[in-house]
């Protein structure tokens, strides 16, 4: 998630991970892809994940966003809202990614917004939507996860 401490999680969600002993935000980084893609998870919740991306770094050689880069902003803002809303007896494993691409971005952020389509007990699927810095839908993507019972153990190092 690039600034970890930067993301707003609602505070029963803070206990609720806090109960056995989790780092939250450590938790949902996006890991060393994240990183380097400069994505930034600005706010999460069940209900609503929200995140940025800049363009520049993450183009293909015509110099547009790659379709690649808008996939990975969509299934980590869409993972950490499967992962939020299974809380911390479940693991969200990601099943299915669907992108559609509907217009380039050459420059500034991309922002995704992640909303649910359906929170059941075995599965959680989202809606993200990604768009420029006028506002204009850039990407339409949906990722289904399955939720995983886990001990809270497996998320530790």
């Amino acid at each position: 998630m690039g600034e970890q401490s930067a993301t707003k999680f609602p505070q029963e969600i803070i206990d609720q991970w806090a109960e056995p002993g989790l780092d939250l935000a450590a938790l949902f980084s996006a890991g060393h892809l994240g990183t380097r893609m400069s994505v930034q998870v600005l706010e999460a919740a069940p209900e609503r994940v929200v995140g940025t991306m800049p363009v520049e770094g993450n183009t293909q050689p015509y110099g547009l966003l790659h379709g690649g880069a808008s996939a990975v902003l969509a299934e980590t803002l869409g993972s950490v809202g499967a992962m939020l809303h299974g809380g911390p007896a479940k693991m969200a494993v990601g099943v299915d990614l669907n992108c559609t691409h509907h217009r380039g971005a050459r420059s500034g952020l991309v922002t995704g917004v992640a909303t649910p389509v359906h929170r059941g007990r075995s599965s959680a699927t989202y809606e993200i939507v990604i768009t420029d810095d006028s506002d204009k839908r850039v990407c339409s993507a949906r990722l289904t996860c399955m939720l995983r019972d886990v001990d809270a153990s497996a998320y530790r190092n």
